[in-house]
This record gives C-alpha cells, sequence and structure tokens, in this order.
C-alpha cells in the first residue's frame, strides 16, 4: 500500500473518529431539523468516550499529515516517476486539508451547536401575579449546550411560559411560568418528549415578579 492511499484511509477514519466524538451533540440538532425530537437522547451514551474518540481523531489525524509530508525514498520517486500519473482526489493534501478542517468543526461542534436553535420571543400576559410559579425540574442525559438547547425549545413551544434555563452540569431545567395556562406533567411531558428524562422536581416558592396584567416575556416580566 503506498503512502497516498494510506493517507486516504487514514483521512476516512478521521472522519468517522471525529462525527462519533460529537455525536451526542449532532443528535439533538438532527432532531430539530428533522422534527423527531425524542431522538434528541440517542446517542447521549456515548459522552463518556470523547475524550478518547477526539484522541484517536487527533492522532489519526497527525499521522495522516506524517504520511503526506515526510519525505519520500527513492524507490517511491521511481515508482512515481514510473507511474507518471497524478493521484486521486481523496489521496492530495487538498483533501486531507478539507478533512482536517471537517473533523475540527465536528470535535467542537459541542461549542456552537446551540446557534441552530431558534430564540424564544414570546409575551406572556399574567391575569395574576400568584399564578407565577418556578420549578427545577432534574433531568437525566444532557451532555452539552445542544442538549440543554433541545430541552428549552421544547418547554418554550407550552403556553404560559415565563422563561427556562437548562444545565447540562447541573442535571436540571429551572422553569418559570404561568401555571393558570400550563402545568408542571405539561412541563414534564414535553422534556421527556426530548428523549431525556425528567426524574424529580423541586417547586420553589414564587419569586418577585410583575404584578397583575404586567406583561412577561423570558427574560422576565415587565
Amino acid at each position: 500500500m503506498n503512502t497516498n492511499s494510506k493517507s486516504g484511509k487514514l483521512a476516512g477514519a478521521s472522519i468517522l473518529s471525529a462525527v462519533a466524538a460529537s455525536l451526542c451533540c449532532i443528535t439533538p440538532v438532527l432532531a430539530l431539523i428533522s422534527g423527531a425530537s425524542g431522538v434528541a437522547s440517542t446517542f447521549s451514551w456515548m459522552e463518556p468516550f470523547r475524550p478518547y474518540l477526539l484522541g484517536i481523531t487527533i492522532l489519526v489525524l497527525a499521522f495522516a499529515w506524517y504520511q503526506k509530508l515526510k519525505p519520500r525514498t527513492a524507490a517511491e520517486i521511481q515508482c512515481a516517476c514510473e507511474e507518471d500519473e497524478k493521484p486521486p482526489f481523496m489521496q492530495t493534501k487538498m483533501f486531507l486539508g478539507i478533512v482536517t478542517i471537517f473533523a475540527f468543526l465536528m470535535m467542537v461542534f459541542p461549542y456552537y451547536g446551540h446557534i441552530f436553535y431558534p430564540k424564544a420571543d414570546k409575551e406572556i400576559v399574567v391575569v395574576s401575579s400568584d399564578n407565577i410559579q418556578e420549578v427545577k425540574f432534574n433531568v437525566s442525559g444532557m451532555t452539552c449546550a445542544s442538549c440543554e438547547e433541545h430541552v428549552k425549545n421544547e418547554v418554550n413551544k407550552l403556553p404560559g411560559i415565563v422563561s427556562v434555563s437548562a444545565s447540562s452540569k447541573e442535571g436540571n431545567a429551572i422553569v418559570k411560568f404561568d401555571n393558570s395556562k400550563t402545568d408542571k406533567a405539561a412541563i414534564t411531558k414535553a422534556i421527556d418528549a426530548t428523549g431525556y428524562k425528567v426524574s424529580g422536581e423541586v417547586t420553589k416558592e414564587n419569586p418577585p415578579h410583575g404584578q397583575a396584567g404586567h406583561v412577561c416575556g423570558p427574560n422576565g416580566c415587565k
């Protein structure tokens, strides 16, 4: 097997490992685009393996570039002259460069995946300030910012949601809502529909908020 052929196969291997490394965060975005919300958590079990997959990707790419850039032996030069033909595109430095950029984008996907989610921008007229309730839901399965945005996106589809935040680090989602328009059961159902599961909840005392008739939105009451 010649050097060009080796680098081509290594490039393919690096793509697979890079995609696998971020699959747990790519899936929620694909679920959003396809409308199949429930598959968002399908690959969350892969998160513990992410550091190893990232390491494999970097090592494979480094070796592929080494194979491509190392000085050729006299036998390889003579063989290339005898063949007197251009290598296939998938065995060129340009292709390896494209693969490297793609692999890098896949590896850092968890840090920018949230940009694919729409921003919540709705207003809620609170008939009575006593209706505002805040509940912390313990949620299992979230691993990155994409997971958090997926949960927030689904909860914000419900009527009466004032604000919602989610944390994969803390494993929870904190929802402030008008309990005359929605309830904890509906919010739990919305979160569970993403594939991430509510494992418990804590109801907080009513926080300070606007008075009756004030308008509340995702950033609080005005």
